[in-house]
């Protein structure tokens, strides 16, 4: 039988203490520390982890847990990797979103909005906008939200798992171009 987790990241007592009328959840997995906070409370948390030393953010990335075999807080994640370079710390912060509209399409859903950290991390605008193509997550005061891989009109969102995997006919629209025609 595993252990379970210690929870003795000294980051996790840290944010408890400095803000503890907030609600939050922490894990730890193969020595790895997640902070799990509400989606209204993100900011301030990665506000506060910049001032105590995280000065790289690593990565933005989301999850689509559609059909996960475990309950989940909500449907999409989105996991903020930060390091503090100078004593080689990795931290990682999660929030979970649940969409309020069905998500075949592009229209913009409320409940899938977060508060964009580009004020913090200025690398954070490419990563948001990558997150956004794929899942459709938005940003809100993000400098140029726009598609960053896919075609400014394409019409999903394609890491989505309720994605079709041949895609909504956008395929066949391409012309097809052979040696003889190029």
């Amino acid at each position: 039988m595993a252990d379970s987790p210690k929870l003795d990241h000294p980051t996790f007592a840290l944010v408890k203490e400095r803000l503890a009328g907030k609600r939050f959840r922490a894990t730890e997995f193969r020595e790895q520390s997640t902070l799990i906070v509400e989606p209204a409370d993100l900011h301030e948390v990665l506000a506060l982890l910049k001032g105590e030393g995280y000065d790289f953010l690593s990565d933005i990335t989301g999850v689509d847990y559609l059909g996960y075999p475990s309950e989940t807080i909500g449907r999409f994640g989105v996991i903020y990797n930060l390091v503090a370079t100078s004593r080689d710390d990795r931290f990682f912060v999660k929030t979970f979103l649940d969409p309020s509209v069905p998500t075949e399409g592009i229209e913009e859903d409320p409940a899938l909005f977060l508060d964009s950290v580009t004020d913090l991390w200025s690398g954070a605008e490419w990563m948001e906008r990558e997150v956004f193509d794929m899942y459709g997550i938005r940003f809100r005061n993000h400098p140029d939200l726009r598609r960053i891989l896919m075609w400014e009109t394409y019409p999903a969102h394609p890491l989505r798992k309720d994605y079709p995997l041949r895609g909504h006919g956008e395929r066949e629209a391409y012309k097809v171009v052979d040696r003889t025609s190029a």
